[in-house]
């Protein structure tokens, strides 16, 4: 077991800040590589304060907010204009930044494109769901119209 700062949420985790223990191999060969966390260091404390500030800074200020944008994200279903060939099939596949920059262009507002979780690569045409993580305790369901561009 190795500690290690967590400086990205990490689904099931944690979150930005969180000093955790995790696997020797775990951490070795994924967390710190991918830059999801930095190994703990006695001098490390002062990182997780910083880390918990700009964390604090970047969350939504209130619950009431949070549920608000939740209702509206739920509400509406987001449409992707993508590249696709002759069948459905993606020249590619959808990014969380590519839905963080619809749900924008929709008028909803200005979602972390971080905090996006798809379940399964979006390769083709046709409705698909998304999530978003708003806070620890509020979560919303993104529709997805993908459509191929003309």
């Amino acid at each position: 077991m190795s500690k290690v700062i967590l400086t990205h949420e990490v689904t099931g985790l944690g979150a930005p800040g969180d000093v955790v223990d995790v696997k020797g191999g775990y951490a070795r060969n994924y967390l710190v590589p991918q830059g999801f966390a930095t190994p703990w260091t006695r001098g490390g404390e002062k990182q997780v304060e910083q880390i918990k500030a700009a964390r604090a800074a970047r969350e939504l200020e209130t619950l009431e907010e949070a549920k608000a944008l939740k209702d509206a994200i739920e509400a509406n279903t987001i449409t992707l204009t993508v590249k696709a060939g002759s069948e459905g099939r993606l020249f590619g596949s959808v990014k969380p930044s590519d839905i963080a920059a619809a749900i924008a262009e929709a008028g909803i507002g200005e979602v972390d494109k971080r905090k996006i979780e798809i379940p399964s690569a979006i390769k083709a045409t046709g409705k698909h769901e998304a999530t978003l993580r708003l806070r620890e305790d509020v979560s919303a369901t993104i529709s997805l119209q993908v459509v191929a561009a003309k």
